[in-house]
């Protein structure tokens, strides 16, 4: 079962990313999901850097004590809108990993756009 999921969830994280592929002026929200932990990046493929990393591992967020992890993935997405915002990157291309557009993911999304970024 896990095999099939895994390659399910790859097959289709490697269709998103053929139609999304960000630059400096509109890079990419990428999202990695664990069972723990959310980690999102934001990525310019142009010149292949991570320009903004936040994680729920991050000290913000532990410091918050949260312990639903919708809770976190919320305050994962405004830190990384805030970070955003202060490196001048307004818009982002929103990319789900092949994850399923609920719950953690969802509400990732959720605090991205609460904390200003345009997905």
């Amino acid at each position: 079962m896990t095999k099939l999921k895994n390659y399910r969830r790859d097959r289709i994280r490697k269709r998103i990313r053929k139609i999304i592929s960000g630059s400096s002026e509109y890079p990419r929200l990428s999202i990695f999901r664990s069972n723990k932990e959310i980690y999102c990046q934001v990525i310019d493929d142009n010149e292949g850097k991570t320009l903004i990393s936040v994680s729920s591992r991050d000290k913000k967020i532990l410091d918050l004590k949260l312990k639903n992890n919708l809770e976190k993935s919320f305050n994962v997405g405004k830190i990384i809108a805030e970070k955003s915002i202060k490196a001048g990157i307004n818009r982002v291309k929103f990319d789900r990993g092949g994850y399923l557009y609920h719950g953690r993911v969802k509400s990732l999304a959720e605090g991205a756009r609460e904390g200003g970024l345009k997905l």
